[in-house]
């Protein structure tokens, strides 16, 4: 029994060791280089402190280590950082002058939880998110509820 265990645990582990090996060669750019990313999520925001105490106070985010003009906020993997839109240089993109829609037009924040449901409660009991769809069952399977956070940005918390 224990050489079965034994030839069992190097089955899964030759087949983890090839299935990580896919993974790296899948990122090999044709040049050789391998290709690393990750994304990091910056909002700008009007109220600095409004927007830090509703993503700690509310979402449960923790305030990393940051200045007057830039604050990130953790929640396990996920960062968001929040810098104030007055900062932004003159033409940019999304100084309110230059741009008039919403903010993060054509862009959703979907934020996956273990327990979408008390999350969810967490929330609503806050009393300063503004629910924009109720917690439901989506046709796709999974269970979500939208809100803006108070620039306005679209965050979509569903389950895994």
């Amino acid at each position: 029994m224990k050489t079965r265990s034994i030839v069992s645990l190097a089955i899964v582990a030759l087949a983890a060791s090839a299935a990580a090996t896919t993974v790296l060669a899948d990122e090999v750019q044709p040049d050789g280089n391998p290709t690393v990313m990750t994304l990091r999520r910056e909002l700008s925001v009007a109220d600095m402190q409004k927007s830090i105490d509703f993503y700690t106070g509310v979402l449960g985010f923790e305030r990393m280590r940051g200045g007057p003009t830039y604050v990130p906020v953790r929640s396990g993997s996920v960062v968001i950082g929040l810098g104030p839109v007055a900062n932004l240089p003159k033409p940019h993109h999304f100084r309110p002058e230059v741009q008039q829609e919403r903010r993060g037009l054509g862009t959703e924040i979907v934020l996956e939880v273990d327990d979408v449901q008390a999350f969810y409660l967490q929330v609503k009991q806050s009393g300063k998110a503004r629910i924009l769809s109720p917690l439901r069952k989506r046709p796709w399977g999974l269970t979500d509820f939208r809100i803006a956070d108070p620039d306005g940005y679209y965050l979509r918390v569903t389950s895994r």
